[in-house]
C-alpha cells in the first residue's frame, strides 16, 4: 500500500475517494451490520477502459445511444460503494453505511443477499486481463480503511462476486490476484482466509 491512511468518516465517506452519489442505493435492514466486502470486476463497453461510461452507468447517466451494448444494459439499476479505474483513481457511489445493489441474488457463509450485509468495490478490468498495481494498492488501502472502521469483518469477510453468485457470476475473474491481497492485508495486520465457492459444474467460482 501506498501513500496516506484513508479513514471512513461518522456517514460512511472514505476519504480520498471522489463522491458521485448514485440513486441505485437504499438503506440497509435493521441490525444487517457490514461483514463482508465483495470484489468485482467491470469494463464499459466490455473489454474498453478509460471512458465515461462505468461512472455513469453506476450513477444513472448512462447515455444509451452512446454504444450498442447500452441497450442491453438500459433497465439495470446498479452501483457499488466503490470504483477503482485502470489508474487507481477511486470513486465512491454510496455510503457505507447505506445498501448499495452491486451482488444481485447470492448467498455467503448460508446468509442471502449479501447487499444487505456487505460492501461492493468495483475494479476497472476484465476476468482475463491482469489488473494493475495501481489498483491493487488502491484496493488495499480502501480494504484497510474499511476493516479498521468495520470490526465485523472478519478473516472470511472477502469474497468475489462469483464466490457469492457461483454460476450467475464470473468476476473479477481468473486475472484477480487474490493471493496478492491477501498478503497486501497480512501486511497491514489484517488476516483473510478466503475458499473459492464452487459453481455447479464443480470448477471454483474465481
Amino acid at each position: 500500500m501506498s501513500g496516506a491512511a484513508m479513514t471512513v468518516d461518522a456517514e460512511g465517506w472514505l476519504r480520498g475517494a471522489r463522491r458521485v452519489v448514485s440513486p441505485h442505493a437504499d438503506e440497509r435492514p435493521p441490525g444487517a451490520g457490514v461483514s463482508l466486502i465483495v470484489i468485482h470486476g467491470v469494463s464499459l463497453p466490455p473489454g474498453e477502459f478509460g471512458g465515461p461510461w462505468v461512472e455513469a452507468f453506476f450513477s444513472g447517466r448512462l447515455d444509451i445511444a452512446a454504444h450498442p451494448y447500452f441497450s442491453e444494459i438500459a433497465s439495470l439499476r446498479v452501483a457499488p460503494h466503490f470504483y477503482i479505474t485502470r489508474d487507481g483513481a477511486l470513486l465512491q457511489f454510496v455510503s457505507t453505511e447505506r445498501r448499495a445493489w452491486h451482488a444481485g441474488h447470492s448467498r455467503w457463509e448460508g446468509r442471502d443477499e449479501c447487499n444487505d450485509f456487505s460492501i461492493g468495490i468495483e475494479m476497472e478490468g476484465t476476468d482475463d486481463t491482469p489488473y494493475t498495481t495501481a489498483q491493487y494498492d488502491r484496493l488495499a488501502g480502501v480494504v484497510a480503511a474499511l476493516c479498521e472502521y468495520y470490526p465485523g469483518i472478519g478473516e472470511r469477510g472477502l469474497a468475489g462476486h462469483s464466490d457469492i453468485a457461483p454460476g450467475r457470476k464470473t468476476d473479477p475473474g481468473p486475472a484477480f490476484d487474490w493471493e496478492r491481497l491477501v498478503s497486501d492485508m497480512a501486511h497491514a495486520g489484517y488476516n483473510f482466509h478466503r475458499t473459492p465457492t464452487k459453481n455447479p459444474d464443480g470448477d471454483t467460482g474465481t
